[in-house]
């Protein structure tokens, strides 16, 4: 074994030979034959010089190749699992959820011993239908349902009831379509979004969601202490108000207090065992059903026999009848004609007559009318419009006679009024959690028969009963029950009555319990979900801080997760308010369900190979006006708290994309970005780009010592500073090598581009790494200039390092390969940047307080010379640095005014410099330089250019281009001539043979630095 080498996708230099022979074999990883006496899974792996074959005959595996590892049998079956076995997984996959099942069966010894999970049972009606109508009905239709058809009319309650039906039905038709598209374990819609839309989505969506759940728990609270306090038990209050102003506060006290302990009660019965939960959920159920047949069976009898609860009216002001007896001014006992204690309460004297009687008692009569007319009253007629009030607002019944003059503001405790301001955005916000609920049968996909059905046709089915109900609701307390009685919330006018029981049948109580055990249930539910929904966000680690929520106890009960969960319940409860919370989760619920609409919709429209949905009746536009409805309905019902929704999410998102979630879940944003950057690649491509647009676009050619490591990594600091984030930056190098027959520079090629990616990273630089085997690296250079970059996102300036040392070394290849570089570079007619002691430049953490970038603008190059300083500038470590221009002119040019048409020049490019013109004699000049440089009146008739027409302009360049074409021209040939001969020593640009052999002796001596490059003057 000690020759074994590792398998690879690569051949051998022994194997090179034979490297044909592989392209004659059949490469497939698995296959299968089945035989009439026994079924054979045969697995094949390309190993060493040829095959290894496994069978399994009844469970076994043999080997067939004495020369495999020991144990090595196990990992390479553990890593590309049989297809038997495969197979037989996959049938046999259930997915139970992280709720109430498999905790129940871990609290008790039995569940714990059993071994083999019990195969999902549930079906449609059990499964879906049921827990979804369970969780969609709720403490909004017995507490506020009646209340909203008062305040915004019957015809305003419908279109309230429809946009929210409509939401959750569309909802619905997404969830199933990404439902059905795969299997959906625990956390149900934090899983179907992080999974289509990425983790960040997902994230930011899963905690909306649970907050929402959360929130919800503690509105089912609420609504449980309110139909205690106010209906079942109202001598229970602890808090009772010391003024007649004073009701509010004490409410809102015994709310907080009830509804503290309330939820302590249940976060224990949660934390001892879901399993008490569950047992109590059908009793849950019955008592929703049985509460709204009743409201039915209510209706009906009224047409015939309606209910007596009448509303005592003072003028066409209703009364609150808790705090009197008789609904009259006087009554007689004992022949004798007294006060009721309706008179006392208005006249404080006992005198009717008396000044100090309230003015509004005095001038109108006490009257009695019936407070459910009934369905054949026609009242639907009058209840059919809206009747929104301000905050302290007495319920007024129209067309009532009265006589309109002001009372004592001190008796308003006497009368029904509105305890809060109303619109039909208010109302909408109060009603939407009324419909949510609609992921209760997605959570359970693991524990159904066939999830992939049951889901949508229950979900669908549960949302349009319930609509139904809503909808034959909102006309029936329209039909049934007098205005003021609908807009009485707490029913002060029917007694203390709860609105929707007065109407119920047998009796009112039947709806007062059962929607007390119903808002319990949901409560002691939402408490169950939550935690769960933040285990399984915990658990897929995309949010660092919340990984201790991922632990519980033994049985898997998420018990930190649960004290989390109760904590944030308390805040809603410490609001006290129904109608304060219910907007809040309405928005987070919101958020949820607008982001299972963008998910559907966006897989639709990029027709993903994976995105293969068994519920067929979906379609993007549906997804979108879904969406819309969505966001509509968030900034409707409230624009404050839509927009804080929105800054939670959108925080959480930036988190988990700052973090780095390091998850791979194949999403739909991922695909998203692909069709984009396609998109606009091609819009790139469609023509040439304009010089407004043009910036350097950056191939930046790294060299690798003898370890494989980066010589200078000063030269991606230069490149991050001078693009500031913004372009293109690729960063390429090449690997000596032979890429087909050496597994070992592919090898090295990999981890040489990771240690690159790390670099590019550290210093920030916003691109790419592309790492190049080639058996020569002029050649690997010459391949990435030519091919880098993809479409109209090309680069079009090279950076590269100078090459140090090559006048001491022996090897020619230290400047043939810069000088090919060179080469390339121009041939691809690339700008070239050559930065000269680069280990000197300044490091990003580095501040220039002052100093200058000086250009020497010799050779006319289009303006880059120009751009780059100004791009420097652009970044921190240069920002305060200065620019300096210098030009060099010969001796017969106006120098003066070239300065003075630079300066111009300068200014109509809107770039601030300093200008110096260095004055120099014609011998100082090399002929190279001479032939190379834009030749002095050339220069002057390009300052000069500004003052020229159009025309002549352009006859100008056209002259200056077809010159520069010719030297271009012999010297490509010239170039091509001199391959064979020795590169001449001397090519310098600005200085004589004296000088030039002066700076070779002084450079010998002196060791090469970047205050040296500074200090040079020509």
């Amino acid at each position: 074994h000690g020759n074994h080498k590792e398998s690879s996708p690569f051949l051998n230099n022994s194997e090179a030979g034979k490297g044909g022979d592989y392209y004659d074999r059949n490469l497939a990883l698995f296959e299968c034959r089945i035989t009439d006496q026994n079924p054979q899974a045969v697995f094949t792996q390309n190993k060493r010089k040829g095959w290894l074959t496994y069978s399994t005959m009844g469970g076994a595996a043999v080997s067939r190749n004495e020369s495999w590892e020991d144990g090595s049998s196990l990992e390479e079956l553990d890593i590309r699992p049989k297809v038997s076995s495969l197979l037989g997984k996959l049938v046999s996959y259930t997915n139970l959820t992280q709720g109430a099942k498999e905790h129940e069966e871990a609290e008790s010894a039995e569940g714990s011993r059993r071994k083999v999970s019990k195969s999902p049972s549930m079906g449609t009606l059990m499964g879906v239908y049921l827990p979804c109508m369970q969780n969609i009905f709720g403490v909004i239709l017995f507490l506020r349902l009646t209340w909203m058809v008062g305040t915004a009319g019957v015809l305003q309650s419908f279109l309230i009831v429809l946009i929210c039906c409509c939401c959750t039905m569309l909802t619905a038709i997404s969830m199933s379509a990404i439902a059905t598209n795969g299997v959906v374990p625990a956390g149900g819609s934090y899983f179907m979004i992080s999974r289509s839309l990425g983790p960040e989505f997902g994230g930011a969506v899963g905690l909306c969601f649970y907050l929402g759940t959360t929130f919800a728990g503690a509105m089912y609270i609420l609504g449980a202490i309110e139909i205690l306090l106010t209906y079942i038990a109202p001598q229970a209050a602890i808090f009772h108000p010391t003024g007649t102003h004073d009701t509010s506060s004490a409410t809102l006290n015994n709310m907080r207090v009830y509804g503290t302990l309330f939820l302590t009660f249940m976060a224990v019965v949660v934390f001892v065992g879901v399993k008490y939960v569950n047992k109590f959920a059908s009793l849950f159920l019955a008592c929703v059903i049985i509460s709204i047949l009743s409201i039915y069976a209510g209706a009906i009898k009224s047409i015939f026999d309606p209910p007596a609860f009448p509303v005592c009216m003072l003028g066409n002001r209703t009364l609150s009848r808790d705090q009197f007896d008789i609904c009259a001014k006087t009554t007689v006992v004992d022949n004798v004609t007294v006060p009721t204690k309706l008179t006392e309460l208005f006249c404080p004297h006992y005198n009717v007559t008396s000044e100090h009687c309230d003015e509004y008692f005095r001038f109108n009569n006490v009257t009695e009318i019936a407070g459910i007319p009934g369905a054949a009253s026609g009242i639907l007629k009058d209840n059919i419009w809206s009747n929104y009030l301000e905050k302290g607002e007495i319920l007024e019944k129209a067309n009532h006679l009265s006589v309109d003059v002001s009372g004592h503001k001190s008796n308003l405790h006497l009368y029904v009024y509105a305890d809060i301001a109303t619109s039909f955005t208010v109302l909408v916000g109060i009603f939407f959690p009324s419909v949510t609920g609609i992921m209760a049968g997605s959570n359970r996909s693991g524990d159904l028969k066939d999830a992939q059905k049951s889901i949508p046709i229950g979900t669908i089915l549960a949302i349009a009963t319930t609509s139904l109900v809503y909808f034959s609701c909102v006309v029936l307390f329209g039909a049934c029950i007098e205005g003021v009685v609908l807009r009485d919330k707490y029913g002060d006018a029917v007694n203390k009555n709860l609105v929707v029981g007065t109407l119920s049948w047998p009796s009112p109580w039947v709806i007062v319990i059962g929607s007390f055990f119903s808002t319990c249930g949901a409560g002691l539910q939402s408490l169950t979900g939550a935690p769960r929904l933040l285990q399984a966000i915990a658990k897929d680690n995309i949010i660092p801080f919340l990984w201790v929520f991922g632990h519980g106890k033994a049985n898997g009960e998420p018990t930190w997760a649960l004290l989390l969960t109760a904590v944030i319940a308390e805040l809603g409860i410490l609001i006290a308010s129904l109608d304060m919370v219910a907007p809040i989760l309405s928005m987070f619920f919101l958020m949820c369900y607008l982001f299972v609409n963008l998910a559907c919709a966006v897989q639709t429209l990029l027709r993903t190979p994976n995105w293969r949905p068994r519920f067929k009746y979906y379609h993007w536009a549906l997804s979108f006006l879904g969406m819309s409805i969505c966001l509509a309905l968030m900034f409707i019902s409230s624009w404050y708290y839509a927009l804080v929704a929105m800054l939670i999410a959108g925080m959480i998102y930036k988190y988990i994309e700052y973090q780095g979630a390091e998850k791979e879940w194949g999403d739909g944003i991922r695909g998203l970005s692909l069709s984009a950057a396609r998109y606009a690649l091609l819009r790139l491509e469609e023509g040439p780009p304009h010089t407004k647009n043009w910036r350097p676009q950056l191939l930046v050619l790294l060299k690798l010592d003898e370890d494989l490591h980066v010589k200078y990594p000063r030269l991606l600091t230069f490149a991050s500073q001078l693009k500031a984030g913004k372009g293109l930056t690729i960063v390429g190098t090449v690997i000596q090598g032979n890429f087909l027959e050496s597994y070992g520079e592919a090898q090295a090629a990999e981890q040489v581009g990771m240690a690159i990616k790390n670099m590019i990273e550290i210093e920030k630089v916003k691109g790419f790494c592309q790492v190049v085997v080639a058996n020569k690296v002029r050649d690997g250079i010459s391949h990435l200039i030519q091919s880098c970059g993809l479409g109209g996102m090309k680069h079009n300036t090279v950076v590269l390092g100078w090459p140090y040392g090559w006048r001491q070394s022996e090897d020619p290849r230290a400047w043939k390969t810069f000088i090919d570089t060179v080469r390339c570079t121009t041939a691809a007619h690339l700008a070239l940047l050559v930065p000269k002691n680069v280990s000197f430049y300044p490091g990003n953490h580095e501040r220039y307080l002052e100093g200058n970038i000086d250009v020497w603008w010799i050779v006319h190059d289009g303006g880059m010379l120009m751009l780059l300083p100004f791009l420097l500038k652009q970044h921190k470590v240069w920002r305060k640095c200065k620019m300096r221009i210098f030009t060099v002119a010969q001796m017969d040019d106006n120098s003066i005014q070239m300065k003075k048409d630079l300066a111009t020049f300068l200014y109509h490019l809107r770039i601030e410099a300093e200008v110096e013109v260095v004055e120099m004699q014609n011998s100082d000049i090399s002929a190279y330089t001479y032939e190379r440089t834009l030749m002095m009146e050339q220069r002057s008739q390009m300052l000069r250019q500004m003052r020229l027409t159009k025309t002549e302009r352009e006859r100008e360049a056209q002259l200056i281009k077809d010159r520069h074409s010719i030297i271009r021209l012999e010297s490509l040939y010239s170039d091509e001539e001199d391959e064979g001969e020795a590169v001449p020593e001397k090519i310098q640009m600005t200085w004589t043979k004296d000088k030039y052999d002066n700076d070779k002796r002084s450079r010998n001596s002196a060791v090469e630095n970047f205050r040296e490059l500074i200090s040079i003057k020509p």
